[in-house]
């Protein structure tokens, strides 16, 4: 009667050791795959920064900008927007400041606190006017006291959709990846500016200069290289030719794996409608694209829409106000985005209406 008892424990010894062996495989492997999906492509991003709620880290909003009619609207309405959401629960936005690379003061120094700095010498920029947008902040980070610590590159064309917290953490900067920004699938061009002695090409982010949220020191040691990169590209026919409008935004990915510098990747930084369908879980809403509709609300781009709403229709005098909304059927974030233009040309004064003729659409 003793060996059965004997031969119980054994079998319920092993059993046990079995159910324990199983059950840590099957955590440590479900927390292997968690841990694959939380990590950023490019740095992780500690769980308890995602989850941080510090009020404590302020950004300074800076965005260049032209004397332009065309840059001039687009402003007003990212201040507008900027000043909705800077105080509001929940935002860790600082000042903001405008830097005017055009040389001098214009009608808006008033409205928007602004700092004026030079464009390149005449013939430098060869027509790529984004050029002049490192070397704006070459001169503005030399000339400037920032009183934040970080700072939050950003563009006229961008609407603060709610209160912004401070997404970077130390020395990792914060940036919005750019299915178009392919630094690998490009590595013969960018090997000319980024050497093999720097390591893999995949060191560099698919990002642009804009959104990014940075350190104020880390920027000031990157932007000169920036600059740098930006001109060597430029001149650079081959590079020029293949990157064109986006020239500048290499420029940035580059300049930054050069000081080491990696980001981290937030895809709900901003959204770009009318491709990115709904506003509810981004921070910014870009509106760089053409949005062209039929009346049946089907999107129809490259194609000139029944409905349309092109920020580059309006080059030499702003949108007038109270626009139309898009017909039924069309993405939660075109509509938003009329909306929330609609509001601020509302309540800006002195709000230009005269419609500039059709000849300008399309014009970049």
């Amino acid at each position: 009667m003793r060996n059965p008892p004997a031969l119980f424990m054994a079998l319920l010894s092993i059993g046990s050791f079995l159910f324990t062996y199983n059950f840590v495989s099957i955590i440590v492997t479900s927390n292997e795959k968690q841990n694959k999906f939380v990590l950023d492509p490019l740095v992780e991003m500690p769980e308890h920064v995602k989850r941080s709620r510090n009020h404590q880290r302020p950004f300074h909003v800076a965005l260049t900008a032209t004397d332009t009619p065309y840059s001039k609207w687009q402003c007003r309405i990212m201040y507008y927007w900027y000043k909705n959401k800077k105080d509001l629960p929940g935002s860790n936005m600082g000042k903001l400041t405008r830097i005017l690379h055009s040389g001098g003061p214009d009608n808006l120094m008033d409205e928007i606190p602004t700092v004026v700095v030079d464009p390149l010498p005449p013939g430098l920029d060869r027509g790529y006017v984004v050029l002049n947008r490192p070397w704006a902040f070459v001169q503005w980070l030399e000339k400037s006291t920032i009183e934040e610590e970080y700072i939050m590159m950003a563009e006229p064309d961008h609407i603060f959709l709610k209160p912004l917290p401070n997404l970077a953490y130390g020395d990792y900067p914060v940036a919005f990846p750019f299915f178009y920004i392919k630094p690998v699938e490009n590595e013969k061009l960018i090997r000319k500016f980024f050497p093999e002695a720097m390591g893999p090409v995949s060191n560099v982010d698919p990002i642009g200069n804009s959104p990014v949220i940075i350190k104020k020191d880390l920027l000031k040691e990157i932007a000169p290289t920036w600059l740098n990169v930006s001109l060597k590209m430029k001149n650079d026919p081959e590079t020029d030719r293949k990157f064109g409008w986006v020239l500048e935004m290499y420029g940035y990915a580059v300049a930054s794996a050069l000081h080491g510098v990696q980001h981290i990747l937030r895809n709900d930084f901003i959204l770009q409608p009318p491709y990115d369908l709904e506003t509810q879980t981004k921070f910014i809403l870009h509106y760089t694209y053409a949005c062209d509709f039929n009346l049946k609300g089907e999107l129809i781009y490259p194609k000139v829409g029944e409905w349309r709403f092109d920020k580059r229709a309006y080059l030499d005098a702003p949108p007038p106000r109270n626009l139309p909304l898009p017909p039924r059927g069309v993405p939660e974030s075109v509509v938003t985005l009329v909306r929330l233009v609609n509001e601020a040309t509302a309540k800006l004064p002195n709000w230009q209406t005269t419609e500039v003729n059709s000849s300008s659409i399309g014009r970049s």
